[in-house]
């Protein structure tokens, strides 16, 4: 039984949305980590005696760890310029926030997710997009570094 729980906690997978939101034409992304996780990558990243729990500068770098491995690019494969916005801690998770003004005309986007990958072979970075017809969802896994939606246009 205590096997199966120690277990329990190798899975290391975080979630990101990408919302198109028609109020603001702005694209939002939110990325979701396991505060767990956050807290192990830090460590490993930065400094064994980093703590994401007590100290913004290290939450602020976390955020800007995200920031360089995660890019939307467009149909021409250039880069969105993406902002980050904020972050937080919220419960277990860590939170990072991005945006980029939509562009005019977006028939699709080709996505990078390696956040956590580096560190950790096994990572999935899981994502949404949503507020462009249905959610698709895309799985960043093993050697994946590249995944691409279409969006339909309405008729």
């Amino acid at each position: 039984m205590a096997a199966q729980v120690a277990f329990a906690h190798q899975i290391k997978a975080a979630i990101t949305t990408v919302l198109f939101n028609p109020r603001t034409q702005n694209i939002e992304i939110m990325h979701r980590f396991n505060l767990h996780d956050a807290e192990h990558a830090v460590k490993a990243l930065f400094d064994k005696k980093a703590d994401i729990l007590g100290d913004k500068a290290t939450q602020q770098a976390f955020a800007d760890y995200v920031a360089q491995r995660f890019a939307l690019l467009d149909a021409d494969s250039a880069p969105l310029a993406l902002k980050t916005v904020g972050f937080e801690i919220e419960g277990k998770f860590f939170w990072v926030y991005q945006e980029t003004a939509q562009p005019p005309k977006l028939e699709g986007l080709t996505i990078r997710h390696n956040a956590l990958r580096d560190l950790w072979p096994a990572q999935i970075n899981t994502l949404n997009v949503e507020g462009r017809g249905d959610i698709q969802t895309l799985t960043f896994r093993d050697n994946i570094e590249l995944l691409s939606v279409e969006f339909k246009h309405p008729h």
